[in-house]
């Protein structure tokens, strides 16, 4: 049987009495899981849920994501998870495009009332049939029957619908087969060198209504008997506790969330108790900049990998090879069961040296179906199993990838083309930068000009604006270095951590073209 639940199912069968979910004080054992999955399965079917039928989601990393989750599936159902801190207009307009038939959410609480946004959503959605608002006490539908044969699924039929962030226009749901999150679940044994005879501890703050969380932690701890420690909402102090007293060995988060815990990791026995456990840190769905993965790997003690992936590739396309050493800069090589290539903008290979760059395409059995009800979007995007991810990369001679950056971020400036994502590395290992993202602003004469928007370091609040220009000045080629750069208190991020580049151009540009910036410009 082809259904995703399975997965739940063979491993309660081995190993029924190991725990699967912690959040603060409560567990559940893989058994209990299954039987709450079972209690929602029943629910969903006595309220006229059939197999295909869209369920949604909204709900943050607490153990009901996780038996709900798997009570729709073993319906038969599609799971459509939500970004829990969408407003009632943007809720509406997701129940509506996946043509959600039932809809559960979490009450949430009075700073993140997500009960109160569904109730008032639902409302607007004729075709949506069923709303259930739960709380944290798992007693919800313990009148419902425990048990429940799992219903047959084949590979091909949709698992889950992801919604893109939508950068481009609305919000684009990504239909993911069965057969394309087993592949991600279970191709962890080879990547993360997961072992269900010594299982993992997972610590899971990535969100679990995004793909990394989704894949990487929740599925494949239940596919290897994994234990996953759930943090509902990421705080570097909280998860550095949590990783010392809940033993944790498998961490992954995305860049900005290691920046946060090497900031917050401050007692020496602390750390070196976390180090003893942590088997491996593991980063993506951002570039990680260099400096930033030498330092995390020196104070922790760990080895960090860099992978590579979208929602559309269910996530995981490449990573870093555990049996090699780290490149750092690399998102490794394809993963197994996945091909990848450099393209041109007419879909022809590449066929140039190790430096030359072009945008990645992915074939596999982790490539998405296509995008729910948009048949021209999907032909734009996948053409003969190839999917076009929109990434620039180089691929050197032993076939590991580097990303340069998103075809959309690049900056032309004056014509010539500059690559973000190779200025942020470099200006990290500045002492005085935190973080940095760089983008292009709208210039008279070349068109974009090049800005570094900078979180200063708590030792290095003195430096200057001009400090770093002149200092950018002598690293980098004339025509691409940053001539403006201005100090921010933190970078506008998006809830799985990505800085939100396009928001922050526009924010620099308009406090610019209004005169309240605070940077200094040399046109040289």
């Amino acid at each position: 049987m082809a259904n995703l639940a399975i997965m739940l199912d063979e491993t309660t069968a081995t190993h029924p009495n190991r725990v699967a979910l912690i959040h603060d004080d409560e567990q559940l054992t893989y058994a209990e899981l299954r039987d709450v999955s079972h209690q929602i399965a029943n629910h969903l079917v006595a309220h006229g849920i059939e197999p295909g039928d869209r369920v949604a989601l909204s709900c943050p990393n607490i153990p009901w994501f996780t038996a709900i989750y798997f009570g729709i599936l073993k319906a038969g159902a599609v799971v459509v998870p939500l970004n829990v801190l969408l407003k009632p207009r943007e809720i509406a307009y997701h129940l509506k495009d996946s043509g959600a038939k039932a809809y559960f959410a979490f009450e949430g609480s009075p700073d993140l009332p997500i009960g109160a946004a569904a109730s008032e959503a639902f409302d607007q959605v004729a075709d949506c049939s069923m709303l259930s608002v739960f709380g944290l006490e798992l007693v919800a539908w313990a009148d419902q029957s425990r048990r429940f044969a799992t219903v047959e699924r084949h590979d091909d039929d949709t698992a889950v619908i992801l919604y893109t962030s939508g950068t481009t226009g609305q919000p684009k749901g990504a239909e993911l087969r069965h057969r394309n999150m087993r592949h991600n679940a279970l191709v962890t044994d080879r990547v993360f060198g997961v072992d269900e005879s010594r299982p993992d501890t997972y610590l899971c703050v990535l969100p679990l209504y995004h793909s990394f969380g989704q894949s990487v932690i929740q599925n494949s701890a239940v596919a290897y008997g994994g234990t996953v420690v759930m943090q509902a909402r990421f705080e570097a102090r909280a998860a550095l506790d949590l990783m010392r007293e809940r033993k944790v060995t498998f961490f992954a988060g995305v860049p900005t969330m290691y920046w946060s815990l090497l900031e917050a990791a401050d007692r020496i026995a602390e750390l070196s108790a976390i180090a003893e456990n942590l088997r491996i840190g593991i980063s993506g769905a951002a570039a990680l900049p260099a400096q930033l993965h030498q330092d995390f790997s020196d104070v922790f003690d760990v080895e960090l990998l860099e992978g590579y992936g979208l929602s559309e590739t269910s996530p995981v396309a490449s990573f870093m090879p555990l049996d090699q050493p780290a490149r750092i800069g690399s998102v490794g090589k394809p993963i197994p069961g996945v091909q990848m290539k450099l393209i041109n903008d007419d879909w022809s290979d590449l066929t140039g040296g190790d430096r030359e760059v072009g945008e990645i395409a992915i074939k596999g059995d982790n490539v998405m179906k296509g995008y729910h009800n948009r048949p021209d979007a999907t032909a734009e995007v996948i053409r003969d199993g190839w999917f076009r991810t929109g990434d620039l990369a180089r691929k050197d001679s032993d076939g590991y990838y580097f990303i340069v950056d998103r075809s959309k971020d690049m900056i032309i400036r004056g014509g010539y083309n500059v690559y973000p994502r190779e200025l942020e590395e470099v200006l990290m290992s500045h002492p005085a930068v935190s973080q940095v993202a760089v983008v292009g602003i709208p210039h008279e004469s070349h068109g974009e000009e090049i800005m570094a928007v900078v979180v200063k370091t708590k030792k290095h609040d003195a430096v200057s604006e001009r400090d770093l220009v002149t200092w950018g000045k002598k690293e980098f080629a004339s025509y691409k270095y940053p001539r403006i750069v201005t100090f921010v208190d933190a970078l506008p991020l998006t809830s799985t951590g990505k800085i939100l580049k396009r928001q922050l151009s526009r924010r620099v540009a308009d406090q610019s073209s209004g005169g309240t910036g605070n940077h200094k410009q040399e046109m040289s």
